[in-house]
């Protein structure tokens, strides 16, 4: 057997062993942890704690700027800064971006746990079933009574905010990571956005109607020499990454959603996502949508907005907006991306959904091992990142270093905001948790939105139903459930965007649709639909 071989035998083993053997080799509950009961009131934490206990840590550094210039959190100057807090050592172990899957499924196989596991634990995570699934095979510890009695930071946030204490439970009710919570400004950040100054040259409004947009990009087209007016991401496992862009307009989503009435639906079986596939195969035809969307990566829509091929795109606020600004700043000082409303079919009206992310970010909460056997050291070191003190380390880093702080109101230092050769961000990554489980400060946002075009996308964007109209990720199939949801989703999502690609491009007639919703129906859609409904109904009584 060659290397390559026992690889993947190593990895499909890893993934059966997850459900089944790991269950069987523990020999402690984590009910059998010393903990209080639900009555307790937390313990008062002072630190540095007096400890000479070293923890481990697994998880990805989460801060693509950082790797650039530490192998690991713990050598960073916000590593080391953290462990002179709390007080703490840590041993940080960060898996390769792109291989985290893998080496958590050998990982949780192998039964060799760290105290601490950073990954996504809700339902579409790496977990097979969830947290709940994780905490039945005892590979995590349920957290109520460490919480309760050892995290008081985070224990006041969970009783002043009951919709983050939801989403942080598994159905029955156990807490089960220290979150990444998000601020307002960072759960929207991603939307349409258009070249303002070809607008103004042309005497047109910012668009905020599909017909708008129909005149703007023929307009660029014709007048400005743009060919391809609307440039979009695609990607082999997203599809088309326009955050439901156009699509919101007809009242349905590229994926699943919760209707006005509160019932799951999946868009692509909406007879009205007919009309949002006829939009594009039009605009398709006409030139108008980029011919070659289906091969577009981040990279090549980029360099079409910068080279004037394209005026309009869905990207992100930093990555996007403000990078194409910084760009073109000396290039072309007329240049002018502005963030567009989500666009709707009649005038005024409140779009129906776009990109918004909850408060809580899935995929950066911290498990405790199950292995641990005496938690409540991990517990209050995770707790400290949730203080005032602790916040403002995650967020701006060291005082006077990254930051200066006057009366409580904060500015980034000139080490991070005149470096001759990097960029704020790139310099503040040294200094802070830029993800991980932490809560993100609205200061911090202010701060790094570099211009005002900025902040009025933020307002434009997030003027959606998009909160009402999102699937939670924090809903909790059971492990029979997530069995069957493995089994067709796969199978229906690439049906889905084969068959898309071939209505847009004109290779399947649209006379086709109704056999195409059929097809999926076929593929056992009603009975996924039915096992999300089940998911909410039970998130909804939490």
């Amino acid at each position: 057997m060659n290397k390559r071989s026992k690889r993947m035998l190593q990895c499909m083993t890893a993934v059966t062993l997850i459900s089944t053997s790991i269950a069987c080799s523990k020999q402690s509950s984590p009910a059998e942890v010393k903990s209080t009961t639900n009555n307790s009131q937390p313990t008062a934490v002072t630190y540095p704690l007096n400890t000479n206990q070293t923890l481990s840590y697994w998880g990805l550094m989460g801060n693509t700027n950082m790797a650039n210039f530490f192998s690991s959190i713990g050598e960073a100057p916000f590593g080391k800064e953290l462990a002179k807090r709390t007080g703490v050592q840590v041993n940080f172990t960060h898996p390769p971006q792109g291989q985290d899957r893998e080496q958590f499924n050998l990982m949780v196989a192998s039964n060799e746990l760290p105290d601490m596991i950073e990954t996504n634990w809700f339902n579409n995570g790496v977990y097979p079933g969830g947290s709940q699934k994780a905490i039945n095979d005892k590979v995590i510890t349920p957290l109520n009574d460490l919480i309760k009695k050892h995290a008081p930071n985070l224990n006041k946030l969970l009783e002043e905010d009951k919709e983050l204490a939801k989403m942080l439970q598994t159905d029955d009710g156990k807490y089960f990571v220290f979150p990444m919570i998000r601020n307002s400004f960072s759960q929207v950040y991603r939307g349409p956005m258009i070249r303002k100054d070809w607008l103004d040259e042309l005497g047109l409004p910012v668009p905020t109607t599909i017909d708008e947009w129909e005149t703007a990009l023929r307009a660029f087209k014709e007048k400005k020499g743009a060919s391809t007016p609307l440039s979009i991401i695609y990607s082999n496992t997203g599809g088309m990454d326009i955050q439901d862009t156009f699509i919101g307009a007809f009242k349905t989503s590229a994926g699943f959603y919760v209707n006005d009435e509160g019932k799951v639906k999946y868009g692509p079986s909406d007879k009205q996502y007919k009309d949002a596939i006829l939009l594009f195969r039009k605009w398709y035809n006409e030139g108008l949508l980029d011919n070659n969307f289906a091969v577009t990566d981040a990279k090549a829509n980029n360099n079409k907005i910068l080279s004037g091929q394209s005026g309009s795109t869905t990207y992100l606020l930093s990555g996007g907006l403000q990078s194409y600004t910084d760009a073109m700043r000396e290039k072309n000082p007329k240049f002018n991306m502005v963030g567009a409303p989500y666009p709707t079919l009649a005038k005024g009206e409140t779009p129906f959904i776009g990109q918004y992310d909850f408060k809580v970010e899935p995929s950066r909460g911290v498990a405790i091992s199950a292995n641990m056997k005496k938690p409540e050291l991990a517990v209050q070191w995770l707790d400290y990142a949730y203080g005032k003190e602790g916040n403002e380390l995650f967020n701006f880093g060291i005082p006077n270093e990254s930051y200066v702080s006057n009366n409580g109101n904060i500015a980034f230092s000139d080490k991070v905001n005149k470096d001759p050769k990097y960029t704020t961000i790139q310099i503040l990554s040294q200094y802070t948790r830029q993800n991980g489980p932490f809560m993100i400060d609205e200061r911090y946002s202010k701060l790094i939105l570099k211009y005002p075009q900025q902040e009025e996308a933020v307002k434009l964007w997030s003027a959606t139903d998009a909160k009402k109209h999102t699937l939670p990720p924090f809903i909790t199939p059971t492990d029979s459930e997530s069995k069957e949801l493995a089994k067709l989703t796969t199978a229906i999502k690439s049906y889905k965007e084969e068959m898309q690609l071939k209505f847009i491009m004109g290779k399947e007639p649209i006379e086709n649709f109704d056999k195409f919703v059929d097809q999926m129906n076929q593929l056992g859609l009603p009975k996924v639909v039915e096992i999300y409904q089940a998911a909410l109904d039970r998130y909804n009584k939490r």
